[in-house]
């Protein structure tokens, strides 16, 4: 098994739409990802998940809330390498939370879907928002 990272595809309700967070990277081509990183050894992925969350976006444990039940796992090949990138579903748990970008991203944005969808670019991250899209729905959660 190769390397492992693990993050947050995060959202929030605004004006009665689900809208999510992603980070424009200040390396490589600044792509849009939502915030993930890589796990430390002794880690769990959930820990992991938190941590840069926290490191990439400021948003800490308390900002957010986990969805139970959704967990996707991707699988990518980098410079022929396996590696695995393990995402939870978690909503912003309250208003007035503040977006802090470390210096590894330039900018961050609150898109709707087919925004968001357009800006990741990569079929697997489209794969995985539209999951999302339709877990929050099918939950209900707004």
């Amino acid at each position: 098994m190769g390397p492992r990272a693990a993050g947050f595809v995060i959202y929030r309700i605004f004006c009665r739409r689900i809208e999510y967070l992603l980070l424009q990277t200040s390396y490589g081509i600044h792509h849009w990802t939502p915030p993930k990183g890589h796990v430390d050894p002794g880690e769990s992925d959930l820990e992991t998940a938190f941590r840069e969350t926290e490191e990439e976006s400021g948003l800490k444990k308390c900002d957010l809330k986990v969805l139970e039940g959704f967990q996707e796992i991707l699988k990518y090949e980098v410079k022929g390498a396996p590696k695995t990138v393990t995402y939870w579903l978690a909503e912003i748990s309250h208003e007035g939370v503040e977006v802090k970008l470390s210096n590894e991203h330039q900018d961050f944005k609150w898109v709707p879907l087919d925004e968001a969808c357009k800006l990741s670019g990569y079929k697997d991250m489209v794969d995985l928002l539209n999951k999302c899209e339709n877990f929050i729905l099918a939950e209900k959660k707004f």
